[in-house]
């Protein structure tokens, strides 16, 4: 690239956190943002000084100068806004998760490959402080050699007022959170899941998409690999503090998640523990957005608290995802993770409800993610 990356964000919500990232990445310009809401996309716009503003989709995508659209829209507008942007000619950013369905998630797969664009999901899990610390411990040969993955994602959603597509949505069905750091350390796709649902959730959650399940635990049999995974979520009806965990054990060293939010997570020796901080990461990026991986930044220029851009649930790990996307741009390189990574971190989940419903059988991943 010999210019700078014309990016456009779609979604004022979630999506607002990520403008002053582009803004200050010495590789993007913060071209247009996207809102159906004229009013919400007009004050989102004016506090951050974004002056190009769609509030139709398509319009945006027919603007020759976008290079590049980071949707952040709710979770059934993901594959299909994916899917015309990529043939649009844009390169596509999506939060998370992919699709809804293994038909969709085909469909973006290949509309990436027919648009030669890049796509990436933006899962925060692999992109947080405490993945990049156990990245860094497993690529100095620190833990030796893994011998188990397991992740969690708890979240109690039933006190909350959420967006009608949330309430009894099954566990699975949004998953990525767990499943992607379990295959983005092996580095090793899912080939088959078999997935338990225990526990009830109230009738009025179990009707909306037939789903009774308060937990469903999964183990994912990962392709090529004598490592296996096992992932637990639950959404509703389950008494637990916020939490997206990973532990890893291996032949020299096991690392566990904190448990709490206020503790640090665990490093284990044999079987002597302690407890550990996990380092900053912002040395990965470039300079200019560096500050956004810590918390409680106010910013002199602008005159803003920025800590809501970190993300308190996020591990610092939008800086991250900006810088991978944009980086897989400028370098004509995959980025992490890919169209069909990204498809099959999601399609665990979709088939691990599915094989919820049947009492466990094993589902086997769709070809076309593997």
């Amino acid at each position: 690239m010999t210019r700078k990356i014309n990016v456009a964000i779609v979604g004022m919500g979630f999506g607002a956190e990520f403008i002053p990232i582009y803004q200050r990445h010495p590789h993007t310009v913060m071209y247009a943002i996207c809102q159906r809401n004229k009013a919400h996309l007009d004050e989102v716009g004016d506090k951050f000084g974004v002056a190009k503003r769609y509030t139709d989709f398509a319009e945006l995508l027919a603007d020759p100068n976008v290079d590049a659209v980071h949707i952040n829209s709710p979770i059934d507008d993901h594959a299909w806004m994916s899917i015309d942007a990529l043939k649009a000619g844009k390169h596509v950013a999506s939060t998370v998760p992919m699709a809804r369905t293994i038909e969709e998630c085909r469909q973006v797969v290949e509309a990436q490959r027919a648009s030669g664009k890049k796509y990436t999901m933006m899962e925060t899990t692999v992109f947080t402080r405490e993945y990049l610390f156990v990245k860094e411990l497993y690529e100095k040969g620190a833990l030796g050699r893994i011998q188990f993955v397991r992740a969690a994602h708890h979240q109690e959603m039933a006190a909350g007022t959420w967006p009608k597509y949330w309430p009894g949505m099954p566990p699975m069905h949004y998953a990525t959170h767990c499943v992607g750091p379990c295959l983005g350390l092996t580095g090793k796709r899912a080939e088959w899941v078999s997935c338990l649902g225990s526990g009830r959730v109230d009738d009025k959650y179990a009707r909306r998409y037939g789903s009774p399940f308060a937990i469903e635990s999964t183990h994912i049999k990962l392709k090529d690999s004598d490592v296996h995974a096992e992932i637990t979520r639950s959404l509703y009806n389950t008494a637990r503090e916020y939490i997206e965990s990973f532990d890893v054990y291996g032949s020299l060293r096991s690392f566990e998640w904190q448990q709490l939010a206020a503790d640090e997570p665990v490093i284990f020796t044999g079987e002597d523990g302690k407890r550990v901080p996990v380092p900053d990461y912002a040395r990965l990026l470039p300079e200019p957005i560096q500050r956004f991986t810590t918390k409680g930044v106010y910013d002199l220029e602008s005159e803003t608290h920025m800590s809501f851009i970190q993300g308190a649930g996020h591990g610092g790990s939008h800086p991250h995802l900006v810088n991978e996307f944009i980086t897989s741009i400028v370098e004509d390189r995959d980025p992490f993770p890919n169209a069909a990574q990204s498809a099959n971190w999601t399609c665990v989940g979709i088939c691990a409800h599915d094989s919820a419903l049947r009492g466990g059988e094993i589902v086997r991943l769709p070809e076309f993610t593997l």
